[in-house]
C-alpha cells in the first residue's frame, strides 16, 4: 500500500459517486461543503457553530460565510447557546428541513442507482470491504457520539426493526410473541398507509449497521402525534442515540404544527423513561395490564408541544 494507491483509489471512487459532476444536479444550487453543512445540522448531536467548525475541519470565516447564506435563504436560524452565551446554536428552519431531506432524497436516489448494478452476491462482500476501510483508517477507536447519524430507513429497515424489538425485549424483559405481533402491526401500518409530511422514521445509523429506531405517526387526538418503537441497541446505549432519536421527534412534531405528543410505555423500561422525564414529558396516567406474557404496569405520557420551549 503506497500514497499513490489510495489517491488512484480516491480519484476513482469521487468519479463513480459523482462528487464532481454537477450536472447531476445532486447539491444544486448549493456546494458539496454547503451540503455537508446541511446534513451535519439535520443529523449531528450539537449544533453550535464552534462544534461544526471542529466536526468539518473548516475555517471560521468560510463556515460563517455558508451560515450568513443559509440565513438569508431561510434555512437557518442563529441564536445563543444555552450551553454557553458567547457560542451561536444554529438549527434548520421548517424550509432547512425540507432542503435538506431533498438534498438527502437525491443522494439515496444516486448510491440506489449505483447500488444498482452490484449483483447481489457481490453486495455482502462489497459491505464488509467498506466497513473493513472505516475499520482500519477509525484506528479502533471506540464509538464515539458524533459517529452515529440520524437518517431516513432504507429497504429493509422496517424489518429491522420489528424483528430488533422482538429480539431484544425477548432477551431483556422476557417478552413473548405478543410483542413482536403488535410491533410487526404498527410497523405494517405505517407500510401501508402513512403522511409523509406528518409522519416518519429515524434510523441511528453507526458504522453503516443500523443502531436505533423511532416513530412519530399521527394519533387518534385532534393535533396530536404519538412517539412509538424507541429503540436503541445495547452496545451503543451511552452515545446519547435515545436522546437524539426523541429530540428528532420533539423538534418534528413541532416543525408539522402538532401540539401535542403521547406515549405509551411500561414502568419497567427505566431507561426509556429517563429519557422522556429529561425532554419534559409528564405522566398522565398509569394502568396494570398483562401482556406479552408477563404482568405490567402500563403508563401514558404526554407532552405539550405548544407550551414547551424548542
Amino acid at each position: 500500500m503506497t500514497v499513490q494507491d489510495i489517491r488512484a483509489f480516491n480519484r476513482f471512487y469521487t468519479n463513480v459517486i459523482g462528487a464532481l459532476d454537477y450536472s447531476r444536479r445532486l447539491y444544486a444550487p448549493y456546494t458539496l461543503t454547503e451540503s455537508r453543512v446541511l446534513y451535519e445540522l439535520a443529523h449531528a448531536p450539537r449544533t453550535d457553530a464552534a462544534d461544526l467548525r471542529t466536526e468539518l475541519s473548516l475555517d471560521a470565516g468560510y463556515l460563517s460565510r455558508i451560515l450568513n447564506k443559509f440565513e438569508e435563504d431561510g434555512l437557518v436560524e442563529r441564536t445563543p447557546s444555552k450551553r454557553d452565551p458567547r457560542r451561536r446554536r444554529v438549527t434548520l428552519t421548517a424550509r432547512g428541513r425540507e432542503t435538506a431531506a431533498l438534498l438527502a432524497e437525491r443522494a439515496d436516489e444516486s448510491v440506489g442507482a449505483l447500488l444498482a448494478t452490484v449483483p447481489s452476491a457481490d453486495r455482502p462482500r462489497l459491505s464488509e470491504a467498506l466497513r473493513t476501510v472505516r475499520e482500519i483508517l477509525s484506528d479502533g477507536r471506540a464509538p464515539r457520539r458524533e459517529d452515529v447519524v440520524l437518517r431516513t430507513p432504507s429497504p429493509g429497515d422496517l424489518g429491522w426493526i420489528v424483528q430488533r424489538n422482538a429480539a431484544l425485549y425477548a432477551s431483556e424483559f422476557g417478552w413473548n410473541a405478543d410483542y413482536e405481533g403488535l410491533v410487526a402491526r404498527i410497523v405494517a401500518d405505517f407500510a401501508e398507509d402513512h403522511d409523509p409530511h406528518l409522519e416518519r422514521v429515524w434510523i441511528a445509523e453507526h458504522d453503516g449497521r443500523p443502531v436505533g429506531c423511532v416513530m412519530c405517526v399521527r394519533d387518534d387526538a385532534p393535533a396530536t402525534a404519538r412517539l412509538r418503537l424507541l429503540l436503541v441497541e445495547p452496545d451503543t446505549r451511552g452515545l446519547g442515540i435515545g436522546d437524539r432519536l426523541v429530540r428528532a421527534v420533539i423538534d418534528f412534531a413541532r416543525g408539522v404544527g402538532y401540539r401535542e405528543l403521547v406515549l405509551w410505555t411500561n414502568d419497567v423500561l427505566a431507561s426509556a423513561r429517563r429519557i422522556y422525564q429529561r425532554h419534559g414529558f409528564v405522566l398522565v396516567g398509569e394502568r396494570a395490564h398483562r401482556s406479552f406474557g408477563k404482568d405490567l404496569n402500563g403508563q401514558d405520557w404526554r407532552l405539550d408541544l405548544h407550551g414547551t420551549p424548542g
